[in-house]
């Protein structure tokens, strides 16, 4: 394979949130070994260490810099405050030009504290964890699509790829808010596609399933089982299989494909909701 063909998105600038560990860092490797130079945001400097994933935000970006000899920054901001997204979207575009590649990892359920709201039911839940899950998943979607998609609308060019996750579609007796939040974020995805379509600007959804994250693996028990890495279908996704969708989304293949919703889970959830 040439190097033409796997940098193919030399020179263009992404940003990806939520980029410290886990998904969002595999997100930006993706780009980065595809040839983009990469906005790397976390909400928290010490971020990539709280699942063992790293040290710091800088570092991380440091890292996929080096890795892949693209340019890189790390950058600091709530995106669930517009004053941050705003700073945010300017700072990467200073220093690494316009952005040409959005991929939103939108906040998860961990509350604005670092907790995760238990129980994330219809009935229990706290207002202040109902506001921090529907604020760090569809919110800060709202904010980050808006401040981007302006910039993009005059060079008429874009793609912007927002994480929502299949429990959009198949909900939880135990994660009401999150599963409403993700898919209220899915429509509104859906949505924006229409208005920007006549800009020449992709919108699309990935929705992960399972994946074995250091927050995943860290959280929960989990069944040996499905920690095989081929031969089934029936385990848990490894994070490159959901970040390769993004190269998808983001790359030629993609390019007459908006406001669509794909589903990474291995089958689990086939159905339309």
């Amino acid at each position: 394979m040439s190097d033409q063909t796997t940098r193919m998105l030399k020179g263009q600038t992404a940003l990806v949130t939520g980029a410290g560990r886990g998904l969002g860092r595999a997100f930006a490797e993706q780009l980065a070994a595809l040839g983009c130079n990469v906005g790397i945001h976390g909400m928290r400097e010490h971020g990539p260490a709280e699942y063992g994933e790293g040290t710091t935000l800088t570092q991380t970006a440091q890292q996929v810099g080096e890795a892949h000899a693209v340019r890189t920054i790390s950058v600091l901001g709530d995106l669930t405050d517009e004053s941050h997204v705003l700073r945010v979207v300017e700072t990467v575009t200073n220093e690494l030009g316009p952005i040409d590649i959005l991929v939103h990892n939108a906040g998860g359920d961990i509350a604005a504290a670092g907790g995760k709201p238990n129980p994330n039911d219809a009935v229990e839940v706290k207002a202040a964890d109902v506001h921090s899950v529907i604020d760090r998943n569809l919110l800060s979607t709202i904010l980050i699509n808006q401040q981007v998609s302006r910039r993009m609308i005059p060079r008429k060019s874009g793609r912007i790829v927002n994480i929502s996750s299949i429990a959009a579609f198949r909900g939880a007796e135990q994660g009401a808010i999150y599963a409403t939040a993700k898919a209220a974020q899915v429509e509104y995805t859906r949505c924006l596609a229409a208005q920007l379509r006549p800009h020449n600007i992709n919108v699309n959804s990935l929705a992960p399933g399972d994946t074995r994250t250091g927050r995943f693996l860290g959280t929960r028990e989990v069944d040996e089982e499905r920690l095989v890495t081929e031969g089934t279908l029936e385990r848990i996704a490894q994070v490159d299989e959901v970040a390769r969708v993004v190269e998808f989304f983001a790359g030629p293949l993609g390019a007459f494909v908006s406001g669509q919703v794909l589903r990474v889970d291995g089958g689990t959830q086939c159905w339309p909701a």
